[in-house]
């Protein structure tokens, strides 16, 4: 009786917020049609793909595209780079909008830091192709910025975008550049969430502006960063495509071609589809697998977690 009239309870909730569900509506078919629908897809990893015959007509070959995968000369090289490539952004590029949001949360003038927010976000909304554009015009031996700078300085011109050992970096930096001041808007509004009552009982107890983050602000958005960091750790194996591919030239393959620009030219340049999705579903199981262990280390060492 008393699970029936729960039940009864939570759908007569549902009804009465028909309308907020409504409005999820749209999202959910998103999901549905573009990341659900396509998994129908992943056979094709275990098939020996024509796109005449379709997916079923093509001839089964069970796990003979990941023998491929793992005894083939390019693959653990590319698979080596992306790690590198991915580490260095977590590593690197993750503490950037936390700093940048605690130093923004304590500007006390508006207009400025509405300022520096704009400039900030700004690069997120352009296109990697545009992008990509500007970072070579910068790094140009030629004409770049940063070169001038070396030359005014006595030192001699670099071509960063041809050098191995300066390609990394810059994949690196440029992504920071990007995406920096959109992912801070996520811990400012954790921090709008912090009771201001304990900034006011800190005041009165005459706590500095760093004791204040130390032991308010950081402690407050711990959760959030918690939560990022999962989804980025999920994310090491996702090397952002359009970012590699636009930056890519011949002479620094070896350190930067990664698992997404080696799947395009495998599975659409080769046209060897079964391969290519044979690497795909290699790619997302691993980040399956690095989403639930990190997930469960977090829950165990902060008790924050997804689930």
């Amino acid at each position: 009786m008393g699970s029936s009239s729960k039940r009864r309870s939570v759908w007569q909730e549902y009804v009465k917020c028909k309308y907020l569900f409504l409005l999820l509506a749209p999202i959910i078919l998103y999901f549905i049609i573009f990341h659900y629908v396509p998994m129908y897809g992943v056979i094709i990893a275990f098939k020996d793909f024509y796109p005449a015959r379709g997916i079923l007509g093509s001839e089964w070959v069970g796990f003979e595209n990941f023998k491929k995968l793992f005894s083939g000369l390019y693959f653990l090289p590319v698979l080596r780079n992306t790690l590198i490539i991915s580490f260095a952004k977590l590593i690197v590029g993750f503490p950037m909008p936390i700093i940048l949001c605690l130093i923004l949360n304590e500007v006390r003038c508006r207009w400025f830091q509405k300022g520096v927010q704009t400039i900030t976000y700004l690069p997120h909304f352009i296109g990697w192709v545009v992008l990509a554009g500007i970072v070579q015009q910068v790094l140009s031996p030629s004409t770049g910025f940063v070169n001038y700078l070396i030359q005014l300085f006595g030192g001699e011109p670099v071509f960063f975008m041809g050098s191995k050992a300066w390609f990394r970096p810059v994949v690196v930096l440029s992504s920071i550049w990007r995406n920096c001041g959109w992912q801070s808007i996520i811990y400012m509004a954790a921090i709008m969430g912090i009771d201001s009552q304990l900034y006011e009982a800190a005041e009165l107890d005459g706590a500095s502006r760093l004791q204040k983050i130390r032991y308010i602000t950081f402690p407050g958005i711990i959760p959030t960063i918690v939560i990022m960091l999962i989804f980025a750790v999920g994310g090491v194996m996702n090397d952002d495509f359009d970012q590699i591919y636009n930056l890519l030239n011949a002479q620094v393959m070896s350190v930067g071609d990664v698992i997404g620009t080696y799947t395009y030219r495998v599975g659409l340049q080769q046209m060897n589809y079964g391969y290519a999705t044979a690497v795909g579903l290699f790619k997302n199981v691993v980040a399956l697998v690095l989403v639930s262990a990190t997930n469960a280390f977090s829950k165990k060492v902060s008790g924050s977690s997804l689930w």
